[in-house]
């Protein structure tokens, strides 16, 4: 499915940043390592790079992929590129001062597994940002998120609490917002956002 989304002539989600990720990549800590899941195109990953970051993009579309790459080009600026499915995917340990989810809706048994990871992933002081659909969009007229006949996808922030334990919640709300990134995120929608920073040792 995702090769022959991105496979469609422009970029299916835009190239302009998420604008929940614009507002907060501050936290992360300056010029830190960070890694963007599901990233398809690369519109995050490459804004990242823009900003200073040493960005690495993760999506199981080589497709999605090489437009990342040549969307670095354009802005002058370079992303490291990783083909793989996320069920499949070490993130390593203690590896990342900030890691990207930007609508990364997995199953639910993948999603609790890859949070978990993330926990470790992450360095001493480093953030994870997370914007993803929650159940009440089915109830709005935007586009994007998962289809209705796959409600488990959907994420909420009492289930991000339970499986990103071991984080600090700098942020975490349910809301409604007016998105618009390419023609597959559009209009009203209701989301989840979330900024969760891991402790410093000396916490």
């Amino acid at each position: 499915m995702w090769d022959q989304r991105y496979e469609e002539t422009g970029y299916a989600y835009g190239t302009s940043p998420n604008d929940f990720l614009k507002s907060e990549c501050g936290q992360i800590p300056a010029g830190g390592r960070v890694l963007c899941l599901a990233e398809g195109e690369g519109r995050n990953a490459v804004f990242l790079a823009k900003q200073g970051y040493s960005v690495t993009a993760v999506d199981q579309s080589s497709v999605g992929l090489e437009k990342a790459k040549m969307l670095a080009d354009e802005h002058k600026v370079n992303i490291s590129t990783i083909t793989a499915d996320l069920a499949n995917y070490d993130l390593g340990n203690e590896q990342w001062d900030g890691i990207v989810s930007i609508a990364a809706h997995v199953p639910p048994a993948l999603r609790k597994k890859l949070h978990g990871q993330v926990v470790s992933a992450l360095k001493s002081g480093g953030v994870f940002i997370l914007e993803a659909y929650t159940q009440r969009h089915l109830e709005m007229d935007g586009i994007g998120g998962p289809p209705p006949s796959k409600k488990e996808l959907f994420m909420s922030l009492n289930d991000l609490t339970t499986e990103l334990n071991g984080l600090n919640f700098l942020v975490g709300v349910e809301t409604e917002r007016n998105i618009s990134e390419g023609k597959y995120h559009q209009g009203n929608s209701a989301v989840v956002q979330m900024v969760a920073c891991k402790p410093t040792k000396a916490d």
